[in-house]
């Protein structure tokens, strides 16, 4: 698909069939987190998959927003691996983990795979159900599939304000 048309007919999908994604998507957009710059590429992005009704489980303890997807990826960072930008106050972690859930969800819409950001969870308790890793913070999850038949975007979807609203040339 052209890109402009990857970007313009992407939307959050709220109602997902259930069916996993193919391996070959799935790889597809793996290998587009792998491509995400990173600050210092340092590449401290974890992405973990679940497919499985144990994981599903899991997910479903800690937030009502998976939405039926058959495919959640889990996009954490390892906070020991950050580079902290001058001034001390700020650090690479949620940005690059951001580039990388950002590349991930246009490569889906790219592959034909419907997506949704979710952030409506603790990331505490979830990489706690989940069993991850005390150095690594959970920045979303992002739920992977098809869209049921009647699925489609909220009704303010393309409603954008203008550029003149949003970007001041300095």
């Amino acid at each position: 698909m052209e890109f402009t048309e990857v970007i313009k007919n992407r939307y959050s999908c709220k109602q997902f069939d259930g069916r996993k994604i193919s391996q070959e998507q799935l790889d597809a957009i793996l290998e587009a987190a792998q491509a995400a710059p990173t600050a210092k590429n340092l590449q401290e992005q974890r992405i973990y998959i679940i497919q499985s009704q144990e994981g599903f489980a899991k997910i479903d303890k800690c937030t009502p927003c998976r939405y039926g997807a058959g495919t959640v990826a889990v996009v954490a960072f390892n906070k020991d691996n950050v580079f902290t930008y001058p001034g001390g106050k700020r650090d690479s972690g949620v940005e690059d983990a951001t580039i990388v859930a950002t590349h991930m969800i246009l490569a889906a819409a790219n592959a034909g795979v419907d997506s949704c950001w979710i952030n409506f969870f603790d990331p505490e308790v979830l990489a706690k159900e989940l069993g991850l890793p005390e150095n690594e913070e959970v920045l979303m999850l992002l739920d992977l599939g098809y869209g049921t038949e009647d699925a489609k975007p909220l009704p303010n979807h393309t409603q954008r304000k203008a550029l003149s609203e949003t970007v001041v040339y300095l």
